[in-house]
């Protein structure tokens, strides 16, 4: 028999035994969902996320009105952390700053007075130190708050209550656009002008269903507050605003500034939207000093209130739209503006949202509050005439109500009784000052009760009539039109809308002045660019220890290809090489050639040629010059080499026949016409040799080397004195391709190499 004592392990009635993954899943997503409907997203209907709703909520409490007197931000930042909003208050200051820059908001929510950052990308100052008050705009987003537009709900500890939603007079959303990264989900809204929108907003009230196509003829792009011009197609902005996602193209304004004399410069006066204009210079020195912009000479920061940077063009010669669109390709100076609408539509479901969708959420919002501010307002007034009912049965009665009030203990209830009162209006009867027992009031109170007749009877028609609702929301807009429409300060259209020029894409080395240089590159791999074309036998210095390899002439405009024993070319571009008056800087720091892979050759790009390459194992083949030329610094494999086996030569392929030479000093002749023409791989046998290694061991195994010449023309190489020797009759060496020849002619190099 079981001890009574035992007992099963059973979990105290406070804990609940679940599975890891249940608990984790279930958790993971009320995070989720807190951060998406609660700090990332902005409401449809005010375009507001709850921090900023919170703030201009905080504000209005505090009486911060547009025209009032301005409060210490650290006092704002403390109200809404410790009423509202209960988080770090640098988080609700940096919300509060970012709601008064005008570089960042189309229509600020908030006037600041102090530091509160720059479109350099300079912080604002502490809170302690910046005072803020509400703005025009914010205020109109909270008109109708005190007459029951929108619903309110407790605040985080039940101490108090805030609204919901605003009840928002314009189309917040797109009027100052919004930005904000959730769960799985982001956010990425470009500001609008407001005379636009609400352009749009009164013919979808007249044509419910408008199509969007339409809708873009009153709102044909955003309107940044940094201005700039949108140069993306009408058919790729009509997309983005059908489906909700896409991406415009905005790029700086600009003017060419003539200084007299033949000399201009351009001034940039707009930048695009959300660059940091710090950054941007900065990009652009880095690029100027890179030379990577040849054409470009200097830019310098000349700002003050307004924007003004200064681009300096090499010479007189360079065509300004050119050098634009050079820079508009390599830095910051055009942007893509990603347009991402996805927000809460209704307060609660994150939907990724059409133009037309998103007014549309805005003007039913609008005629929600109206309805509620129209019963509202019908409370009142019911409320009011049944007070004015009483009162005039007052005066009529006046000397019994005044004998009853001085004769009766409790007054109240015999003048209910006497006059048939209510109880609202026996106590308004009661609370009412003797000044006002005169007979002129009488009339006063029979004029507001018709006209509180009248009033009502009109809010009752606006209630019943769908039709009235809609007239009347636009004549609200209308008002809110005439308040910061294009007519206002500010409320004109500041983002052009353009064509992008067509202008050809240039080169770069018809960017660069042509000059003449001679290239130096030591044993060791240290290369430089001298100026003018020297002898090619001069004496140069090199580091102790070094010596020369490749020295050539070429110009600032050409290109050097680099082949390494890796089947790997290299492209540098000669205006890009250090200057000669020292040793120069190591080709391993301009292109990525590890440090165990050998420089093969090094030579002077010409287009339209041909190369023969070839490996130590034997094999190899002729690929165009065009296709070897690599964009990054990693190079473009060619030549394909395994373990042991590494890339021997690279020869310009001309003539109509190829010698090869194994370090066994065998040597063969076959036709190039052989030779098959690849962009890339192991290629074919040239010559057949013992098993390759290295290219530097001294073993007589490999290939050595290959060259093409022109059979009729004989093929040469110097002999060990160093003079020229030329080999006519060839008979006994040439042979098929991949195979394994016969012994050099007498006089052959003993480095089994042939003339360059």
């Amino acid at each position: 028999m079981a001890d009574p004592t035992d007992t099963p392990d059973i979990p105290p009635p406070s804990e609940v035994v679940e599975s890891l993954r249940r608990a984790l899943g279930d958790r993971y997503l009320t995070y989720a969902l807190s951060t998406i409907t609660d700090r990332a997203l902005p409401d449809a209907r005010d375009g507001l996320k709850p921090v900023h709703r919170r703030i201009l909520y905080t504000m209005r409490s505090l009486r911060l009105e547009p025209t009032g007197p301005y409060r210490k931000c650290a006092k704002i930042t403390g109200e809404v952390m410790g009423n509202y909003h209960p988080h770090g208050d640098q988080a609700i200051y940096d919300a509060l700053a970012r709601l008064a820059q005008d570089f960042n908001m189309r229509y600020p929510l908030v006037d600041g007075q102090g530091n509160f950052g720059n479109i350099d990308g300079d912080n604002p100052a502490a809170a302690r130190y910046t005072e803020a008050r509400s703005t025009p705009a914010a205020f109109s987003l909270m008109e109708g708050l005190a007459e029951d537009a929108v619903n309110f709900r407790p605040n985080y500890d039940g101490s108090d209550s805030e609204p919901e939603v605003l009840p928002a007079t314009f189309p917040n959303l797109l009027a100052n656009g919004s930005s904000g990264i959730a769960v799985g989900m982001a956010t990425n809204i470009p500001p609008h002008n407001l005379d636009e929108l609400i352009a749009a907003c009164l013919h979808l009230i007249k044509a419910p269903n408008a199509r969007d196509e339409t809708l873009l003829d009153y709102i044909p792009g955003p309107d940044f507050p940094t201005g700039g011009v949108l140069v993306e197609g009408p058919e790729a902005i009509a997309e983005a605003y059908r489906t909700g996602r896409g991406a415009m193209r905005v790029r700086a304004k600009w003017d060419v500034e003539d200084l007299g004399r033949g000399q201009w410069q351009i001034v940039v006066t707009e930048i695009p939207f959300q660059v940091q204009k710090s950054k941007l210079i900065e990009k652009v020195a880095e690029l100027v000093t890179a030379k990577k912009i040849p054409i470009l000479a200097d830019i310098r920061d000349e700002s003050a209130e307004d924007i003004r940077v200064i681009l300096e063009p090499r010479s007189r010669t360079v065509d300004p739209a050119v050098l634009m669109e050079t820079l508009f390709r390599q830095s910051d100076l055009e942007n893509r503006f990603s347009l991402n609408m996805n927000v809460l539509i209704d307060g609660r479901t994150p939907k990724v949202c059409s133009l037309k969708e998103v007014l549309r959420a805005f003007l039913d919002h609008r005629q929600d509050v109206l309805l509620r501010r129209t019963r509202h307002r019908l409370e009142k007034i019911d409320h009011r005439l049944e007070v004015l009912e009483g009162y005039i049965i007052a005066f009529l009665n006046l000397d019994r109500v005044i004998e009853i009030i001085r004769t009766e203990d409790e007054p109240k209830p015999v003048m209910m009784a006497e006059f048939e009162l209510s109880d609202v209006q026996a106590e308004a009867i009661l609370n009412m000052r003797l000044r006002s027992l005169r007979k002129l009031e009488e009339l006063e109170l029979r004029n507001e009760r018709d006209a509180l007749l009248i009033e009502r009877a009109d809010l009752e028609d606006l209630l019943a009539d769908e039709g009235v609702q809609w007239s009347r929301i636009a004549d609200q807009l209308r008002e809110v039109r005439k308040t910061f429409g294009k007519g206002t300060t500010g409320g004109a259209r500041r983002t052009l809308i353009e064509a992008a020029p067509e202008v050809e894409e240039v080169p770069l080395e018809a960017m660069i002045e042509r000059e003449p240089i001679t290239i130096v590159c030591s044993q060791m791999g240290w290369i430089r660019a001298m100026k003018g074309h020297i002898a090619l036998d001069s004496e140069l210095k090199f580091k102790d220890g070094d010596g020369p390899r490749f020295i050539f002439h070429a110009e600032t405009t050409d290109k050097v290809l680099l082949f390494g024993a890796n089947g790997r070319f290299y492209t540098l571009a000669a205006s890009t090489l250090p200057g000669g008056r020292g040793m120069g800087e190591p080709v391993r720091l301009m292109v990525d050639l590890p440090n165990d892979v050998d420089m093969v050759d090094l030579f002077l790009h010409k287009p339209g040629r041909r190369l023969i390459v070839a490996s130590s194992a034997g094999d190899g083949f002729v690929v165009p010059e065009a296709e070897v030329l690599a964009q990054t610094r990693s190079g473009k494999q060619v030549l394909n080499v395994k373990d042991g086996i590494a890339a021997i030569a690279c020869k310009p392929a001309a003539g109509d026949h190829v010698a090869s030479v194994g370090r066994n000093r065998k040597m063969l002749v076959f036709p190039l016409a052989e030779l098959p023409e690849m962009t890339r791989g192991k290629g074919v046998r040239l010559q057949k040799v013992p098993a390759g290694s290295a290219p530097l061991d001294a073993s007589a195994s490999g290939l050595s080397d290959v060259t093409t010449f022109t059979l009729a023309e004989g093929l040469s190489w110097k002999d060990p004195a160093g003079r020229t020797r030329t080999e006519l009759e060839l008979a006994d060496w040439i042979g098929k391709r991949a195979a394994a020849g016969r012994m050099a002619p007498r006089g052959f190099p003993r480095d089994n190499r042939f003339t360059q």
